[in-house]
């Protein structure tokens, strides 16, 4: 197999108290990233990700600027451990972490990746609205039940894990509702603001065009891919923030996404940051998307290497 490396960056559910921290103590790279996205932000990030509370940065508006900080400072100080010398020819990102994938293929600066995720996630909290349900369906077995309770899938992320967003009412309605179209499959509430990803996102979607469309995209030779497509990125600019408009109110395509890497070729996948699991530590804390990586490639009878540059001790394992 060809050596191709693809980074990979977490979304929204991703992010906890502590995050960051031990990454500042350690390492002057991670110092000045944080410094800048201060400055960008035009408060703390870096206080509130270490510290919380965790209230306020399960916040949407909070959440992405604080994940796309900590993302970067984890890709940071591994570029600097490896000297540059691991290159990928591919990024992707789940969600909020698409914009991370364009900051680290070089497509959008740092600065700007973060007055993109600041406003999207003002305008997701602002105009947020019901929630999202994770299914143990099949894209086919759940969008037909979305669709009878005015609700529509949010994401992909799995072949057979859809996850759906509606109103409350629509939600319980479904809920409840399950057990009867399909017996043995579960249904998962999820934490968020609104149903991200869905109908319910378009106002949000439309006054963040002109956002969009403030910001400067160059070309990489690194491809991107997208969420909306669950295909590369096509060099063009206007291309680029059309795809990214869509995926405010369109599914995540996950599985689109790994397709897609399997078809080219990747023989390596590396995460930063993030972290999920119920130690409090970022010591303790594990990949957000290693599991739903691997599942995937299962699925797709595919092998492929896994490595994670999420905290401290993960860092330190870089090259061992």
């Amino acid at each position: 197999m060809s050596d191709k490396i693809m980074f990979v960056f977490p979304g929204q559910g991703s992010q906890y108290a502590g995050m960051g921290s031990d990454l500042t103590t350690e390492y002057p790279t991670a110092q000045k990233v944080y410094a800048e996205a201060n400055d960008v932000l035009g408060y703390d990030i870096q206080s509130l990700s270490a510290n919380g509370p965790e209230a306020e940065l399960g916040l949407t508006r909070n959440t992405q600027p604080a994940l796309l900080a900590h993302q970067i400072a984890c890709f940071e100080v591994y570029k600097e451990l490896t000297g540059g010398s691991v290159q990928a020819s591919l990024a992707a990102g789940h969600s909020l972490g698409e914009y991370t994938a364009l900051v680290a293929a070089g497509v959008i600066s740092f600065a700007d990746g973060l007055k993109l995720v600041k406003k999207r996630g003002e305008l997701m909290g602002e105009h947020g609205e019901g929630g999202m349900l994770a299914l143990g369906l099949t894209v086919e077995e759940a969008a037909p039940v979305a669709d009878r309770f005015y609700c529509q899938i949010a994401s992909c992320n799995l072949p057979q894990q859809t996850v759906v967003g509606g109103t409350d009412a629509d939600l319980d309605a479904l809920e409840a509702a399950l057990p009867e179209i399909f017996p043995r499959k579960r249904a998962t509430r999820l934490k968020t603001e609104g149903a991200f990803h869905t109908y319910l996102m378009v106002t949000a979607a439309r006054e963040f065009r002109t956002v969009l469309d403030s910001v400067e995209f160059v070309p990489s030779d690194v491809q991107v891919l997208s969420n909306y497509t669950g295909l590369m990125h096509e060099a063009e600019p206007d291309s680029i923030r059309t795809r990214l408009f869509f995926q405010l109110f369109n599914p995540v395509n996950w599985v689109g996404c790994m397709k897609t890497a399997a078809g080219y070729g990747v023989s390596k996948f590396i995460e930063f940051g993030g972290g999920i699991g119920k130690g409090e530590s970022p010591a303790e804390k594990k990949p957000n998307l290693q599991s739903i990586i691997n599942k995937n490639l299962r699925a797709l009878e595919y092998d492929a290497d896994y490595e994670a540059a999420i905290n401290v001790e993960s860092l330190k394992s870089v090259g061992n």
